[in-house]
Protein backbone atom coordinates (compact mmCIF):
# COMPACT_ATOMS: atom_id res chain seq x y z
CA UNK A 1 0.00 0.00 0.00
CA UNK A 2 0.94 3.16 -1.00
CA UNK A 3 2.04 5.43 1.93
CA UNK A 4 -0.67 8.67 2.15
CA UNK A 5 -0.48 10.29 5.79
CA UNK A 6 2.97 9.15 5.76
CA UNK A 7 4.38 9.88 2.76
CA UNK A 8 7.12 12.41 3.47
CA UNK A 9 7.61 10.95 7.48
CA UNK A 10 11.77 10.67 6.77
CA UNK A 11 12.91 12.53 3.88
CA UNK A 12 15.36 15.43 4.29
CA UNK A 13 13.60 18.67 4.97
CA UNK A 14 10.26 16.39 4.93
CA UNK A 15 8.24 18.79 7.42
CA UNK A 16 8.81 22.08 4.82
CA UNK A 17 6.50 23.44 1.78
CA UNK A 18 9.03 22.24 -0.74
CA UNK A 19 8.86 18.77 -0.07
CA UNK A 20 5.00 18.67 0.42
CA UNK A 21 4.94 20.82 -3.01
CA UNK A 22 6.78 18.01 -4.97
CA UNK A 23 4.22 15.50 -2.94
CA UNK A 24 1.45 17.05 -4.95
CA UNK A 25 1.12 19.40 -1.35
CA UNK A 26 -1.92 21.59 -1.55
CA UNK A 27 -3.18 20.62 -5.30
CA UNK A 28 -6.14 19.45 -3.41
CA UNK A 29 -6.73 22.96 -1.71
CA UNK A 30 -7.00 24.74 -5.58
CA UNK A 31 -9.01 21.51 -6.23
CA UNK A 32 -11.47 22.31 -3.42
CA UNK A 33 -11.34 25.97 -4.27
CA UNK A 34 -13.28 25.55 -7.22
CA UNK A 35 -16.06 23.42 -5.62
CA UNK A 36 -18.85 24.07 -3.46
CA UNK A 37 -18.54 23.55 -0.03
CA UNK A 38 -21.35 21.25 -0.46
CA UNK A 39 -19.57 19.08 -2.74
CA UNK A 40 -16.67 18.85 -0.24
CA UNK A 41 -18.97 17.80 2.58
CA UNK A 42 -20.60 15.20 0.38
CA UNK A 43 -16.68 13.48 -0.66
CA UNK A 44 -16.03 13.50 3.04
CA UNK A 45 -19.31 11.47 3.61
CA UNK A 46 -18.64 9.45 0.93
CA UNK A 47 -14.93 8.36 2.39
CA UNK A 48 -17.08 7.13 5.57
CA UNK A 49 -13.90 9.51 7.67
CA UNK A 50 -14.39 8.43 11.12
CA UNK A 51 -12.11 11.06 13.98
CA UNK A 52 -9.38 9.84 14.46
CA UNK A 53 -9.22 11.35 18.11
CA UNK A 54 -10.99 8.43 19.56
CA UNK A 55 -14.83 8.47 19.49
CA UNK A 56 -14.63 7.44 15.92
CA UNK A 57 -17.64 9.48 14.98
CA UNK A 58 -18.38 10.07 11.43
CA UNK A 59 -17.06 13.19 10.29
CA UNK A 60 -19.01 14.64 7.48
CA UNK A 61 -22.26 13.45 9.68
CA UNK A 62 -20.16 15.94 12.58
CA UNK A 63 -19.90 18.22 10.24
CA UNK A 64 -23.54 18.34 9.26
CA UNK A 65 -24.78 19.28 12.20
CA UNK A 66 -23.73 22.99 11.52
CA UNK A 67 -26.94 25.15 11.76
CA UNK A 68 -27.54 26.43 8.09
CA UNK A 69 -28.98 30.03 8.59
CA UNK A 70 -27.63 31.02 12.26
CA UNK A 71 -26.40 34.77 11.84
CA UNK A 72 -23.33 34.31 14.47
CA UNK A 73 -19.51 33.29 12.92
CA UNK A 74 -18.62 29.90 12.63
CA UNK A 75 -15.22 28.38 13.69
CA UNK A 76 -12.73 25.24 13.40
CA UNK A 77 -11.24 24.07 16.35
CA UNK A 78 -8.27 21.20 15.56
CA UNK A 79 -7.59 19.08 18.85
CA UNK A 80 -4.02 19.07 18.95
CA UNK A 81 -4.16 18.28 22.45
CA UNK A 82 -2.62 14.88 22.49
CA UNK A 83 -2.53 13.77 26.04
CA UNK A 84 -3.77 10.43 26.21
CA UNK A 85 -0.75 7.69 27.54
CA UNK A 86 0.46 5.29 24.64
CA UNK A 87 -0.51 8.27 22.23
CA UNK A 88 2.16 10.07 19.55
CA UNK A 89 0.39 9.92 16.56
CA UNK A 90 -0.73 13.88 16.43
CA UNK A 91 2.60 14.97 17.03
CA UNK A 92 4.56 13.19 14.64
CA UNK A 93 2.22 14.69 11.78
CA UNK A 94 2.47 18.05 13.43
CA UNK A 95 6.55 17.84 13.38
CA UNK A 96 6.72 15.76 10.52
CA UNK A 97 4.19 17.10 8.14
CA UNK A 98 2.55 20.10 9.41
CA UNK A 99 1.35 21.17 5.89
CA UNK A 100 -0.70 18.39 5.39
CA UNK A 101 -2.38 19.28 8.49
CA UNK A 102 -2.48 22.85 7.32
CA UNK A 103 -4.00 21.87 3.82
CA UNK A 104 -6.77 19.98 5.26
CA UNK A 105 -7.68 22.56 7.76
CA UNK A 106 -7.91 25.17 5.26
CA UNK A 107 -10.15 22.58 2.81
CA UNK A 108 -12.42 22.07 5.82
CA UNK A 109 -12.70 25.36 6.81
CA UNK A 110 -13.74 26.38 3.32
CA UNK A 111 -16.18 23.57 3.61
CA UNK A 112 -17.45 25.30 6.51
CA UNK A 113 -17.67 28.72 5.77
CA UNK A 114 -15.20 29.35 8.94
CA UNK A 115 -12.85 32.46 8.48
CA UNK A 116 -11.20 31.60 11.84
CA UNK A 117 -9.29 28.20 13.03
CA UNK A 118 -7.74 27.46 16.50
CA UNK A 119 -5.57 24.96 17.14
CA UNK A 120 -5.55 24.13 20.46
CA UNK A 121 -1.79 22.36 20.95
CA UNK A 122 -0.68 20.32 24.05
CA UNK A 123 1.23 22.75 26.55
CA UNK A 124 4.48 20.42 26.00
CA UNK A 125 4.18 20.39 22.04
CA UNK A 126 7.56 23.04 21.69
CA UNK A 127 8.94 21.41 18.75
CA UNK A 128 5.23 20.36 17.50
CA UNK A 129 3.92 24.17 17.54
CA UNK A 130 7.43 25.58 15.91
CA UNK A 131 7.18 23.18 13.29
CA UNK A 132 3.28 24.41 13.07
CA UNK A 133 4.14 28.18 13.21
CA UNK A 134 6.93 28.25 10.48
CA UNK A 135 4.57 25.72 7.86
CA UNK A 136 1.89 28.79 8.84
CA UNK A 137 4.77 31.59 7.54
CA UNK A 138 5.72 29.45 4.41
CA UNK A 139 2.04 28.67 3.03
CA UNK A 140 1.20 33.00 3.79
CA UNK A 141 4.29 33.58 1.80
CA UNK A 142 3.17 31.30 -0.54
CA UNK A 143 -0.47 32.46 -0.98
CA UNK A 144 -1.42 29.25 0.46
CA UNK A 145 -3.37 31.27 4.12
CA UNK A 146 -4.46 34.43 4.72
CA UNK A 147 -6.36 37.02 2.51
CA UNK A 148 -7.76 36.09 -1.06
CA UNK A 149 -6.17 32.45 -1.03
CA UNK A 150 -5.07 31.19 -4.41
CA UNK A 151 -7.45 34.69 -5.77
CA UNK A 152 -10.41 32.67 -4.66
CA UNK A 153 -11.59 35.24 -2.33
CA UNK A 154 -11.87 33.11 0.55
CA UNK A 155 -9.47 33.90 3.60
CA UNK A 156 -8.51 32.26 6.53
CA UNK A 157 -7.24 33.10 10.06
CA UNK A 158 -4.72 30.24 11.79
CA UNK A 159 -4.60 31.11 15.57
CA UNK A 160 -2.53 28.58 17.71
CA UNK A 161 -3.31 28.15 21.47
CA UNK A 162 -1.48 26.33 23.75
CA UNK A 163 -2.76 23.95 26.54
CA UNK A 164 -1.34 23.82 30.29
CA UNK A 165 -0.85 20.59 30.09
CA UNK A 166 -4.58 19.28 31.45
CA UNK A 167 -5.60 16.05 29.67
CA UNK A 168 -9.01 16.99 30.52
CA UNK A 169 -8.99 19.84 27.65
CA UNK A 170 -8.98 17.09 25.26
CA UNK A 171 -12.50 16.46 25.48
CA UNK A 172 -13.64 19.04 23.28
CA UNK A 173 -16.02 21.06 25.33
CA UNK A 174 -12.81 21.87 28.35
CA UNK A 175 -10.83 22.32 25.33
CA UNK A 176 -13.35 25.49 24.17
CA UNK A 177 -13.34 26.80 27.99
CA UNK A 178 -9.68 26.53 27.86
CA UNK A 179 -9.58 29.15 24.82
CA UNK A 180 -12.28 31.21 26.34
CA UNK A 181 -10.03 31.75 29.32
CA UNK A 182 -12.03 29.61 31.67
CA UNK A 183 -10.76 26.55 33.87
CA UNK A 184 -11.02 23.16 31.39
CA UNK A 185 -13.59 21.73 32.88
CA UNK A 186 -16.62 19.99 30.24
CA UNK A 187 -20.24 21.55 29.07
CA UNK A 188 -22.95 19.80 29.83
CA UNK A 189 -24.61 18.34 26.41
CA UNK A 190 -26.60 19.42 25.13
CA UNK A 191 -26.15 21.97 23.76
CA UNK A 192 -23.02 20.72 21.27
CA UNK A 193 -20.73 22.86 20.20
CA UNK A 194 -21.88 22.35 16.84
CA UNK A 195 -25.07 24.80 17.98
CA UNK A 196 -23.52 26.51 20.93
CA UNK A 197 -19.29 25.64 20.93
CA UNK A 198 -16.36 28.31 20.91
CA UNK A 199 -17.52 32.05 22.00
CA UNK A 200 -21.37 30.61 22.33
CA UNK A 201 -21.17 30.30 18.17
CA UNK A 202 -21.59 27.13 15.81
CA UNK A 203 -18.25 25.45 15.92
CA UNK A 204 -16.49 21.95 14.83
CA UNK A 205 -13.75 20.10 16.47
CA UNK A 206 -11.38 17.78 14.86
CA UNK A 207 -8.49 15.75 15.85
CA UNK A 208 -5.22 16.70 13.77
CA UNK A 209 -5.20 12.96 12.54
CA UNK A 210 -8.48 13.27 10.82
CA UNK A 211 -7.93 16.48 8.96
CA UNK A 212 -4.18 15.05 7.51
CA UNK A 213 -6.71 12.57 5.43
CA UNK A 214 -8.82 15.87 4.13
CA UNK A 215 -6.70 16.08 1.26
CA UNK A 216 -6.43 12.58 0.25
CA UNK A 217 -10.05 12.49 0.07
CA UNK A 218 -10.94 15.69 -2.15
CA UNK A 219 -7.91 14.55 -4.12
CA UNK A 220 -8.57 10.77 -5.23
CA UNK A 221 -12.62 11.19 -4.01
CA UNK A 222 -14.28 9.94 -0.90
CA UNK A 223 -15.15 6.35 -2.35
CA UNK A 224 -11.17 5.96 -3.51
CA UNK A 225 -10.30 6.71 0.12
CA UNK A 226 -13.38 4.48 1.42
CA UNK A 227 -12.62 1.47 -0.03
CA UNK A 228 -8.87 1.54 1.58
CA UNK A 229 -10.41 0.65 4.72
CA UNK A 230 -13.80 -1.26 5.54
CA UNK A 231 -17.16 -0.86 5.28
CA UNK A 232 -17.95 1.52 8.00
CA UNK A 233 -14.06 2.45 8.22
CA UNK A 234 -12.59 4.56 5.51
CA UNK A 235 -9.13 5.16 4.76
CA UNK A 236 -5.71 4.39 6.24
CA UNK A 237 -4.46 4.87 10.45
CA UNK A 238 -1.44 5.47 11.58
CA UNK A 239 -1.54 2.38 14.33
CA UNK A 240 1.17 3.36 17.49
CA UNK A 241 2.93 0.26 19.29
CA UNK A 242 5.36 1.03 22.19
CA UNK A 243 5.90 -1.18 25.44
CA UNK A 244 7.56 -4.51 25.28
CA UNK A 245 8.02 -4.84 21.43
CA UNK A 246 11.20 -4.99 19.37
CA UNK A 247 10.23 -2.17 16.50
CA UNK A 248 7.96 0.43 18.77
CA UNK A 249 6.77 3.17 17.08
CA UNK A 250 4.39 4.31 14.47
CA UNK A 251 2.50 2.47 11.22
CA UNK A 252 0.32 3.69 8.44
CA UNK A 253 -1.97 1.07 7.44
CA UNK A 254 -5.26 0.32 5.94
CA UNK A 255 -8.51 0.68 8.94
CA UNK A 256 -8.96 -2.95 10.06
CA UNK A 257 -5.17 -4.28 10.33
CA UNK A 258 -5.32 -7.47 12.57
CA UNK A 259 -3.52 -6.28 16.04
CA UNK A 260 -1.91 -9.68 16.03
CA UNK A 261 -0.32 -8.38 12.92
CA UNK A 262 0.81 -4.72 14.19
CA UNK A 263 2.20 -6.31 17.70
CA UNK A 264 4.31 -9.44 15.68
CA UNK A 265 4.54 -8.40 12.50
CA UNK A 266 5.26 -4.28 12.08
CA UNK A 267 6.23 -4.17 16.22
CA UNK A 268 8.49 -7.07 15.65
CA UNK A 269 7.14 -9.21 18.32
CA UNK A 270 7.93 -9.12 21.78
CA UNK A 271 11.13 -8.16 23.46
CA UNK A 272 13.83 -11.05 24.18
CA UNK A 273 10.98 -13.60 22.74
CA UNK A 274 9.02 -13.27 25.87
CA UNK A 275 5.64 -14.50 26.05
CA UNK A 276 3.09 -11.81 26.01
CA UNK A 277 0.80 -11.03 28.46
CA UNK A 278 -1.74 -8.06 27.47
CA UNK A 279 -2.14 -5.55 24.99
CA UNK A 280 -3.80 -1.98 25.46
CA UNK A 281 -4.96 -1.39 21.86
CA UNK A 282 -5.51 2.14 21.55
CA UNK A 283 -4.69 3.98 24.73
CA UNK A 284 -4.87 3.88 28.29
CA UNK A 285 -8.60 3.89 28.73
CA UNK A 286 -9.21 0.91 26.64
CA UNK A 287 -9.31 -2.32 28.46
CA UNK A 288 -6.12 -4.40 27.96
CA UNK A 289 -6.74 -7.57 26.14
CA UNK A 290 -5.28 -11.03 26.64
CA UNK A 291 -2.96 -13.22 24.04
CA UNK A 292 -6.01 -15.36 22.95
CA UNK A 293 -8.14 -12.28 22.07
CA UNK A 294 -5.55 -10.17 20.06
CA UNK A 295 -6.95 -11.86 16.74
CA UNK A 296 -8.97 -9.16 16.58
CA UNK A 297 -9.00 -6.51 13.52
CA UNK A 298 -8.14 -2.85 14.75
CA UNK A 299 -11.33 -1.54 13.60
CA UNK A 300 -14.31 0.53 15.66
CA UNK A 301 -17.01 -1.83 15.45
CA UNK A 302 -14.72 -5.17 16.10
CA UNK A 303 -12.61 -3.88 19.05
CA UNK A 304 -15.84 -3.00 20.54
CA UNK A 305 -17.32 -6.30 19.74
CA UNK A 306 -13.99 -7.30 21.58
CA UNK A 307 -15.10 -5.70 24.89
CA UNK A 308 -12.75 -2.67 24.34
CA UNK A 309 -12.07 0.29 22.15
CA UNK A 310 -9.90 1.37 19.21
CA UNK A 311 -9.48 4.83 21.02
CA UNK A 312 -6.41 6.16 18.94
CA UNK A 313 -4.67 3.05 17.82
CA UNK A 314 -1.81 3.26 20.17
CA UNK A 315 -1.51 0.06 20.95
CA UNK A 316 1.13 -0.53 24.36
CA UNK A 317 2.39 -4.19 24.79
CA UNK A 318 3.07 -5.85 27.60
CA UNK A 319 5.20 -8.99 28.45
CA UNK A 320 5.05 -11.76 31.25
CA UNK A 321 7.15 -9.29 33.52
CA UNK A 322 4.29 -6.96 33.66
CA UNK A 323 3.07 -6.32 37.48
CA UNK A 324 -0.97 -5.65 36.13
CA UNK A 325 -1.74 -4.32 39.24
CA UNK A 326 0.98 -2.09 39.38
CA UNK A 327 0.03 -0.84 35.46
CA UNK A 328 -3.56 -0.26 36.85
CA UNK A 329 -2.56 1.79 39.74
CA UNK A 330 -0.63 3.75 37.55
CA UNK A 331 -2.94 4.35 35.38
CA UNK A 332 -5.65 5.24 38.38
CA UNK A 333 -3.14 7.59 39.68
CA UNK A 334 -3.21 9.25 36.33
CA UNK A 335 -6.73 10.07 36.08
CA UNK A 336 -6.85 10.69 39.75
CA UNK A 337 -4.60 13.65 38.89
CA UNK A 338 -5.75 14.43 36.27
CA UNK A 339 -9.48 14.77 36.96
CA UNK A 340 -11.17 18.13 36.92
CA UNK A 341 -13.13 17.80 40.05
CA UNK A 342 -16.27 18.86 38.45
CA UNK A 343 -18.42 15.60 38.76
CA UNK A 344 -18.66 13.68 42.24
CA UNK A 345 -18.47 10.27 41.21
CA UNK A 346 -15.28 11.17 39.16
CA UNK A 347 -13.31 13.61 41.90
CA UNK A 348 -13.86 10.79 44.55
CA UNK A 349 -14.25 7.63 42.71
CA UNK A 350 -10.75 8.30 40.88
CA UNK A 351 -9.06 8.61 44.91
CA UNK A 352 -11.01 6.02 46.40
CA UNK A 353 -9.50 3.33 43.28
CA UNK A 354 -6.23 4.68 43.64
CA UNK A 355 -5.93 4.31 47.44
CA UNK A 356 -7.52 0.64 47.05
CA UNK A 357 -4.94 -0.22 44.80
CA UNK A 358 -1.62 1.19 46.27
CA UNK A 359 -2.95 -1.22 48.88
CA UNK A 360 -3.22 -4.10 46.83
CA UNK A 361 0.04 -3.47 45.29
CA UNK A 362 1.80 -3.18 48.79
CA UNK A 363 -0.01 -6.66 49.85
CA UNK A 364 -2.85 -5.46 52.12
CA UNK A 365 -6.01 -5.17 51.87
CA UNK A 366 -8.67 -8.25 51.42
CA UNK A 367 -10.12 -9.87 48.80
CA UNK A 368 -13.39 -8.19 48.69
CA UNK A 369 -11.50 -5.36 47.81
CA UNK A 370 -12.30 -6.58 44.21
CA UNK A 371 -15.60 -6.56 44.62
CA UNK A 372 -15.20 -2.93 45.83
CA UNK A 373 -13.65 -1.61 42.71
CA UNK A 374 -15.50 -3.47 40.13
CA UNK A 375 -18.64 -1.71 42.07
CA UNK A 376 -17.13 1.74 42.21
CA UNK A 377 -15.86 1.40 38.57
CA UNK A 378 -19.77 0.63 37.86
CA UNK A 379 -20.66 3.82 40.03
CA UNK A 380 -18.04 6.15 37.99
CA UNK A 381 -19.25 5.14 34.11
CA UNK A 382 -22.49 6.63 33.02
CA UNK A 383 -22.07 8.76 35.45
CA UNK A 384 -20.20 11.75 34.89
CA UNK A 385 -20.66 15.00 32.63
CA UNK A 386 -17.87 13.66 30.09
CA UNK A 387 -16.07 10.58 28.91
CA UNK A 388 -12.87 10.94 31.16
CA UNK A 389 -14.97 8.48 34.32
CA UNK A 390 -15.48 6.13 31.61
CA UNK A 391 -11.84 6.38 30.76
CA UNK A 392 -10.96 5.48 34.25
CA UNK A 393 -13.67 2.84 34.91
CA UNK A 394 -13.49 0.67 32.18
CA UNK A 395 -9.59 -0.44 32.02
CA UNK A 396 -9.99 -0.25 35.84
CA UNK A 397 -12.66 -2.65 35.67
CA UNK A 398 -11.26 -4.34 32.79
CA UNK A 399 -7.27 -5.31 35.20
CA UNK A 400 -9.48 -6.52 37.94
CA UNK A 401 -11.55 -9.06 35.90
CA UNK A 402 -9.27 -10.25 33.48
CA UNK A 403 -6.53 -10.29 36.29
CA UNK A 404 -8.07 -11.15 39.01
CA UNK A 405 -5.46 -14.14 40.55
CA UNK A 406 -2.72 -11.81 40.00
CA UNK A 407 -4.37 -9.41 42.57
CA UNK A 408 -5.23 -12.04 44.93
CA UNK A 409 -1.47 -13.19 44.68
CA UNK A 410 -0.78 -9.83 45.92
CA UNK A 411 -2.12 -10.36 48.67
CA UNK A 412 -1.67 -13.72 49.69
CA UNK A 413 2.08 -12.98 49.13
CA UNK A 414 1.80 -9.69 51.42
CA UNK A 415 3.21 -7.58 48.76
CA UNK A 416 3.93 -7.66 44.69
CA UNK A 417 5.79 -10.53 43.65
CA UNK A 418 6.92 -8.93 40.63
CA UNK A 419 10.74 -7.10 40.51
CA UNK A 420 10.30 -3.30 40.63
CA UNK A 421 10.49 -1.49 37.32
Amino acid sequence: MDRILTATWGLPGGHTLAVYRSHGGYGALAKALAMTPEAIVDQVKAANLRGRGGAGFPCGVKWGFLPKDLAKPRYLVVNADEGEPGTFKDRAILEKDPHRLLEGILITAYALKVETAYVYLRGEFGQPGQSLTEAIGEATQAGYLGTNILGSGYSLEIVLHYGAGAYICGEETALLESIEGKPGKPRPKPPFPAVVGLFGCPTIINNVETLACIPTIIERGGEWFHKLGRERDGGTKIYGVSGHVKRPGLYEAPLGLSLRTLVYDLGGGIRDDRPLKAVIPGGVSCVPLKPDEIDVTMDFASMTAAGTMLGTAGAIVMDVTTCMVRMATRIARFYHHESCGQCTPCREGSGWILRILEEIEAGRGSPEDLDLLVDICNHIQGNTICAFGDALAMPIRGYVTKFESEFLRHLEKGGCPFPAW
